[in-house]
């Protein structure tokens, strides 16, 4: 029993990780699954995709960690936030499929809701924008869109989850409807103010209460697993959003820490403890963390692109066969090119949230070459943590004090991209031992409600630095660098 099974349900793979006592991976189990774009700006997911690849990685994690079922303490569940389902209370049969955060379909509704004046009311009670990345919108869409769906909901025929609350539906053979508060202050339904469903967003969006989930502490009951899923009856013990698991994953308990995780995008996190701050900046105001019935608030940026814009030069223009290239490129570039790219492929995400721009490059000359074009995507993911962290400073003075970035995700592996990111930032960069953050902070909710994992204070101070990155650029060329970066989105802007 001392075993704890980390389920990380992502955007294109599900995952299931086996922790040790010593909260250390003992095996791991994957799978990709199909994206589905049926139109321009729309992204689905097939649910029976998500509960597939899930079940079947747990199965193979725990086939390969050699233990049996029985030894595993509880679950943990972390998950792509946003992404929204809707399903038959009886017969847990899907009305469609789930629809990706990343779909962009409800735009015109919230810009008519935005241009009605809803969007004050909305931004102080969910700490959101106005926005089709978030649920709500997905949610009243699917009611209008599928045949006979919405007097279904409204007889009380079918429930809305996000991707937790449909494993943990799964999982317990439909036993338990349950979110915890991180999922749900993502929905934009939820009053992160209050701790519950708020009834105007709902009736504004037309969306019958009785659909939603029990909302729940991170760390809580969340049901037992049918017997016949994974040969046990198993606790699910823990939830939470993926980029809240890596806050906790990161140990980022005290009001000021930062986290920013780096994979195809960019989240970044910063604790403001108990006070929810409403930005002046177009950031989002969100829960990090519910644990014994406390919220502990955030202030979150999103960049859009990050380890894309890597995934561009090698699929796009085809200029490296390998990611890990583009560090050995960056430093052979020429330093007398200062070439600045704004990888708005989708447009800017915080501080601008402007879907329409896109992408731009500046300062190319006949001497540029691959070498510089990879040195200008690098250091691209390094202004736009910049922007965040001015946008946060801005909105929550008590917290611009020196401010430690701890990282993970893919990029952080790269030795240049993190040094010009301790660079640009001019603030020390913690890269940690433990680089399954997202995981670990799940398994971590889960193992210390079994009882197995230590509390909140000792787990931050078990947190391992693997290596610190010391800002070392002059602050003169710190200041030219980032005006020629701002001077850059302001003409991709326009």
């Amino acid at each position: 029993m001392g075993h704890i099974l980390a389920i990380d349900q992502g955007t294109t793979s599900s995952r299931a990780i086996i922790f040790d006592a010593d909260m250390a991976v003992v095996a791991t189990g994957q799978e990709e699954f199909a994206q589905h774009f049926p139109r321009s700006g729309w992204v689905e997911h097939d649910p029976a995709d998500l509960w597939g690849t899930v079940l079947r990685s747990c199965r193979q994690s725990i086939e390969t960690a050699g233990i049996s079922a029985s030894d595993i303490a509880g679950i943990g569940i972390t998950n792509q936030r946003e992404t929204t389902l809707v399903w038959d209370r009886k017969t847990g049969a899907p009305v469609y499929n789930a629809i990706v955060w990343q779909d962009r379909r409800t735009a015109d509704h919230c810009r008519t809701l935005r241009e009605a004046g809803h969007e004050p009311m909305i931004r102080g009670r969910t700490g959101l924008l106005l926005d089709p990345y978030f649920s709500g919108t997905k949610l009243a869409w699917i009611l209008d869109h599928v045949d006979g769906a919405r007097a279904r909901a409204e007889a009380g025929e079918l429930v809305f989850g996000t991707v937790d609350s449909w494993l943990i539906w799964q999982l317990t053979d439909g036993r338990v409807h349950a979110t915890d508060a991180t999922n749900a202050a993502r929905t934009m339904l939820y009053n992160i103010v209050d701790g519950q469903w708020d009834s105007e967003i709902c009736a504004l969006l037309s969306i019958p209460m009785g659909m939603l989930p029990e909302v729940r502490d991170c760390a809580d009951d969340f049901g037992v697993t049918a017997g016949d899923i994974l040969d046990a009856e198993l606790p699910i013990l823990g939830v939470a959003g993926d980029q809240q698991a890596a806050t906790i994953g990161q140990a980022c308990f005290e009001p000021g820490m930062m986290k920013s995780t780096y994979g195809t995008g960019c989240f970044a996190l910063l604790n403001t403890g108990g006070t929810l701050v409403q930005s002046q900046n177009k950031l989002l105001g969100t829960i990090a963390y519910r644990l014994d019935g406390a919220t502990t608030y955030a202030l979150e940026g999103s960049i859009f692109v990050a380890g894309a814009v890597v995934q561009w030069l090698r699929d796009g223009l085809r200029i490296i066969d390998e990611a890990s290239e583009t560090a050995a490129l960056a430093a052979a570039a020429d330093p007398e090119q200062e070439v600045i790219m704004v990888p708005a492929f989708t447009g800017l995400g915080a501080p601008y949230w402007d879907a329409e721009c896109r992408g731009a490059v500046f300062g190319l000359t006949r001497g540029t070459g691959r070498e510089e074009l990879a040195k200008a995507a690098l250091e691209s993911v390094g202004f736009q943590t910049l922007d965040l962290l001015r946008a946060m400073r801005a909105d929550w003075p008590e917290g611009a004090g020196e401010t430690v970035l701890r990282v993970d995700g893919g990029m952080v592996n790269s030795d240049w991209s993190m040094q010009f990111l301790s660079d640009i930032l001019a603030a020390p960069v913690d890269r940690p031992s433990v680089v399954e953050t997202t995981a670990l902070g799940a398994a971590w909710l889960a193992g210390m409600r079994a009882g197995i994992y230590r509390d909140k204070q000792e787990f931050a101070a078990s947190w391992a630095l693997q290596r610190r990155f010391e800002p070392e650029m002059p602050e003169d060329v710190r200041t030219r660098r980032y005006a020629a970066w701002q001077d850059a989105v302001r003409r991709t802007l326009t």
